[in-house]
């Protein structure tokens, strides 16, 4: 019911819930707004489908979670103590059937004894085959909460960065008072809070001026240009170099977004970060403890205070600390009936006008779909109280998951029964406040300012004086209270249906460590993380175990904190956002000239230049290889990753990644070079060019551009950190054509401004090289077995160089040639694309093994390994075929002549293939046991999937101008 005067603005909300409407109030919750409207029952557990209320008044909600909205774009699990109302704002609650009130899937509470911790793995043993064909479908069927659409989400959601001095989580006391003496020192600052109202629990404060100091304090910031606000944002996780996710709910809260995204996905760079996160209420797991109308008495006082709520018309309290003296105290002065405050503890002076039990427990709670009576255990014997809230308070746990994230493990103290953080567990960052285990209100203050005092300092700023508020020191006594004993269910993860009886029974069956209790009960793996059971659960179990709470140990705290929607995280990352169109610069003009594009990666090549004569692409291709091999072919090579390394040891560098060596190299020179993982299995190929003392310049396979970069990174920042180099990707910034052929000298010389021979510009030749005025690089390197060049320039002139080029090829009897072509060039030279070496090939595989060099390099041991060495392993050969089948094909399996084709007798694999119009016929590229050893035999190719069976002949595998005399000439 809602109290006259307090509570959020008058403005009236029509809502609906279950198709039934509502009135709620500007500024309401969908759980204040339902509360207000006498509701009790929003949902149905887990497991046992169990009615369920509204148990807190944040985002440890465990019970009211819903669906908001229909169709499309229907978003379930939603948290109702976090989804403000709006005028038509429709909301369902979830796994029921048919309805919420009569849910027929709540006979699973009548099977309770048979559905314990662990039944799946205990009761659907048999009948054989039973598992797959009925038990899983059926359990899958009833298993989880919400249900998504099935339709892909009208709306969009966006990912944003930001950068900040300080980073302040929660704004609570201890955030707001960071934040402002950080942005009165001149910081750029972020504070962000999961609430859409900032101020913490100083909005719960009653009659205490809390609320408006927070208002003061957050308009001061407003108006300072160097902080930045952000309320409905959750930081989710911590993540190493200062980086923070954190999702802001952008228009969830709107009637009409009016084009605004659903949500926003942030990655926050901080130099430092306070974590002023506050803590969270425990409950005491008691029979029945999950019945509508049990409460937290935090939320109990958040509703009094900040909505004007009351969760019902007689209210008892039940805690183990003073916080419970508070709460009834208030409640009373608002004019609600409480009918008594059970306090657990002996030692309390009853204090307030209302009755009060000490050393009592309530053992049991009444009612089905919503609280009709609690019973007590008082020293004197059992008592029944007629009640339908009940406000519990178990104590305080700090809010220090994040600082867990990058592996840190909290402390226990014993003075407060909870875990605080490790100090420095997350580099900058220093907790404050509630989430450090200081609960007094002029403490939480004072450890605010000393936090952004730390970072300040720590930045090289002077921090500016702020005069803190005087403050109430209400000691924080507990005497603490988990489970009370009773026949019965005591519930400790509401969310999953985990009871006492449960983590009893982990530790009874030897799931004894805390790691295996949670997976056997699945304690804290709901999405609410556990964030109000956890501790509770440990508690237990350590007492069933006869350890200590900290020898018990937690379980570990991995991002993110609170459940992010996947959208949101992938923002942009659908349609072309999840597969981005790559464009050289000769793309318009390939398009242009009526050439096929086919993905390379992310990256669109042409596939073969047709002439209007042509019908068919081989036609195409064949025409392209015999231009490259008698005139002079031009192709845009500009996909192939390229690296740019510099620095005193950038040579050491190269010596380390690659199996051969580089720091001999001379200036001026090019050298192919193979890269091993550490596994010693070859991950890509290529080569790289010296072009001064400190500079090289690597290029990478088009595939493997973005996983050498990465590799490269993690070399220099884990392996060699002393590395005086640095490097950089610059495959976008120059564009580079392939000019191969007998006449592409005579071409280049048509071009550049100082002509080249073969004395001033042998064979692996580098320099720098002048364009019609435009300073170049030329390489002499060849891919397809032919004098060749590749001539790279600023991409800027991508277009018009390449557009130059293939005009002067044409006049020379050549012109472009395509992806097709460049295959069959390789295959009839026998070199190597990721068909070969695909992850699974060693050098010694691709004919290579003499590369790795008597010099230390990444996965030179692993490679001698005798697995890796061994003779019979498959190694590469080519194939021309013998027999009256002329067709080869790529993904075929070799097999001897007369052995049966059947994976037993496998003798290898072809990874390439192609018509070769140089040579007349069709080659391959294969793997072959002992192929090396083999030349000349006759072998077996079977294409199962095709239908093609064709007799080989071995042979090596460059099967054109063996000798390199035309790329050396």
């Amino acid at each position: 019911m809602r109290i006259a005067g307090r509570g959020p603005g008058v403005r009236p909300v029509s809502f609906s819930f279950d198709g039934r409407r509502y009135e709620g109030r500007q500024g309401d919750t969908l759980a204040s707004a339902l509360l207000a409207n006498d509701v009790a029952l929003v949902g149905r557990s887990f497991k046992y489908h169990r009615p369920r209320g509204v148990m807190t008044a944040g985002p440890e909600e465990p019970n009211a979670l819903v669906t908001i909205g229909r169709g499309a774009a229907a978003t379930p699990n939603t948290r109702a103590t976090v989804q403000e109302v709006f005028d038509g704002l429709e909301a369902f609650s979830q796994n029921r059937w048919p309805s919420l009130d009569w849910d027929l899937l709540a006979l699973n509470d009548l099977a309770a004894p048979f559905l314990g911790a662990g039944f799946y793995y205990k009761t659907f043993m048999g009948p054989r085959g039973w598992w797959e064909r009925v038990y899983e479908p059926l359990i899958r069927r009833a298993a989880g909460l919400g249900a998504l659409s099935g339709k892909p989400a009208p709306e969009r959601s966006e990912k944003a960065f930001a950068f900040c001095d300080l980073l302040v989580i929660g704004a609570g006391p201890a955030g707001l008072t960071a934040a402002l003496v950080a942005g009165r020192s001149g910081a750029d600052v972020i504070l962000a809070d999961e609430d859409f109202r900032m101020g913490g629990r100083l909005l719960a404060k009653g009659a205490e001026p809390g609320p408006e100091w927070a208002a003061g304090i957050l308009a001061e910031l407003e108006s300072l240009p160097n902080v930045r606000l952000m309320p409905r944002t959750t930081v989710t996780g911590v993540y190493d170099q200062g980086t923070f996710g954190a999702l802001e709910r952008v228009s969830l809260h709107l009637a009409d977004p009016k084009g605004l995204p659903r949500e926003c996905f942030w990655r926050i760079v901080a130099k430092r970060a306070v974590l002023a996160a506050g803590a969270l209420e425990r409950p005491v797991a008691f029979r029945n403890n999950d019945r509508p109308g049990v409460m937290m008495a935090s939320a109990v006082r958040a509703y009094l205070h900040r909505w004007g709520v009351v969760p019902g018309k007689r209210v008892a309290v039940f805690g183990n600390n003073d916080g419970a003296h508070v709460l009834a105290s208030e409640l009373v002065a608002a004019g609600v009936n409480v009918v008594g405050l059970i306090d657990s503890r002996h030692d309390v002076v009853p204090s307030g006008d209302f009755r009060v039990w000490t050393g009592t427990q309530v053992c049991n709670a009444h009612g089905r779909k919503r609280l009709e009576a609690i019973t007590l255990r008082t020293p004197a014997g059992t008592e029944r109280l007629a009640v339908d809230c009940l406000a519990v308070s178990g104590g305080w746990n700090p809010s220090l998951h994040l600082t867990c994230h990058l592996g840190g493990r909290p402390e226990w103290r014993r003075d407060i029964a909870a875990f605080v953080p490790t100090h420095r567990a997350v580099p900058g960052l220093r907790a404050a406040g509630a989430c450090n285990g200081t609960f007094t209100l002029g403490a939480c203050l004072s450890e605010g300012r000393a936090a952004a005092e730390e970072a300040l300092g720590a930045l090289g700023m002077t921090p500016k004086a702020v005069d803190l508020p005087e403050a109430p020191e209400a000691q924080y006594n507990i005497t603490p209270l988990w489970s009370v004993p009773g026949k019965g269910r005591a519930w400790l993860d509401f969310q999953n249906d985990v009871t006492v009886k449960d983590v009893a029974q982990a530790a009874q069956e030897n799931f004894r460590s805390v790691e295996h209790m949670k997976r056997y009960t699945t304690q804290g793996m709901a999405p609410d993380q556990g964030k109000n059971s956890n501790v509770n659960a440990l508690a237990v179990l350590a007492d069933a175990t006869g350890q200590t709470i900290p020898g018990t140990g937690t379980t570990t705290f991995r991002p993110p904190y609170s459940p992010v929607s996947i959208a949101a995280m992938g923002a942009g990352a659908e349609g072309k956002g999840f597969a981005p169109e790559r464009f050289t610069t000769s793309h318009r003009a390939a398009v242009g000239m009526g050439a096929p594009m086919i993905e390379a990666g992310l990256w669109y090549r042409p596939s073969y230049f047709p002439l209007r004569s042509e019908t068919h692409w081989r036609q195409s291709c064949d025409r392209e290889v015999q231009m490259v091999r008698e005139a002079v072919g031009i192709c845009d090579v500009s996909t192939l990753g390229k690296i740019d390394i510099q620095g005193p040891d950038a040579a050491a560098l190269l010596d380390l990644v690659y199996a051969n060596r580089f720091s001999t190299l001379k200036e001026g020179r090019v050298r192919y070079g193979l890269m091993l993982r550490e596994d010693g299995f070859v991950m890509d190929d290529g080569t790289t060019a010296r072009l001064g003392p400190e500079h090289f310049v690597m290029t990478t396979t088009t595939a493997a551009a973005g996983p050498v970069m990465r590799h490269l990174e993690f070399v220099h920042q884990v392996l060699r950190p002393e590395l005086d180099v640095s490097m950089i990707s610059v495959t976008e910034q120059w564009a580079q054509f392939a000019v191969a052929g007998p006449k592409s000298r005579e071409l280049l010389n048509g071009l550049l401004d100082a002509p080249v021979d073969n004395d001033s510009f042998p064979f692996m030749a580098c320099g720098d090289v002048s364009v019609m005025g435009v300073a170049a690089r030329l390489f002499r390197i060849s891919f397809s077995g032919e004098h060749a060049y590749e001539i790279a320039v600023p991409a800027r002139y991508g277009e018009a160089l390449f557009r130059e080029l293939v005009a002067r090829a044409e006049g020379l009897g050549g012109g472009a040639y395509g992806m097709e072509a460049l295959n069959v060039l390789r295959i009839e030279k026998g070199h190597i694309t990721h068909a070969e070496i695909h992850g699974r090939t060693t050098a010694g595989d691709i004919g290579m093994g003499r590369m790795i060099a008597a010099k230390d390099c990444i996965g030179r041991v692993a490679a001698s390994r005798p697995g890796l060495t061994d003779p019979d392993r498959e190694q590469m050969v080519g194939l021309r075929p013998v027999g009256d089948v002329k067709q080869l094909t790529a993904g075929a399996h070799l097999f001897d002549a007369g052995a049966a084709p059947v994976r037993e007798n496998a003798q290898g694999y072809v990874t390439s293939a192609c018509f070769s119009p140089t040579l007349g016929e069709t080659r391959a590229l294969a793997f072959l046991k002992r192929g090396r050893a083999r030349h000349g035999e006759h072998i077996r190719m079977v294409d199962h999937l095709r239908g093609i069976d064709a007799l080989c002949e071995v042979t090596d595998p460059v099967a054109f101008d063996p000798e390199g005399g035309r790329l050396r000439g």
